[in-house]
């Protein structure tokens, strides 16, 4: 569910681009894929779709993340960005 909402996002953030918005990084740094509300503990989920392939993943997003860094990328805890 974390990774499927993550694409979500990514995708979103790739379609604000293309229509000419400017992203942020620390406006994008509070975004959650870790969303739980509308998830079904117990059901009421389809299956019909599981044969279907999905399109390729692509993880690179276009966000300059460094000013969340500052000078040095690996003193703060933040990993290689996408």
């Amino acid at each position: 569910m974390i990774f499927h909402n993550a694409l979500d996002i990514a995708e979103i953030v790739r379609q604000l681009q293309e229509e000419g918005w400017e992203i942020d990084p620390e406006d994008l740094a509070h975004i959650s894929p870790y969303l739980t509300e509308h998830i079904r503990r117990f059901g009421e989920y389809s299956t019909h779709e599981l044969g279907i392939q999905p399109e390729a993943y692509d993880p690179h997003l276009d966000v300059d993340f460094s000013p969340l860094r500052g000078d040095d990328p690996g003193t703060d805890g933040y990993g290689q960005a996408a």
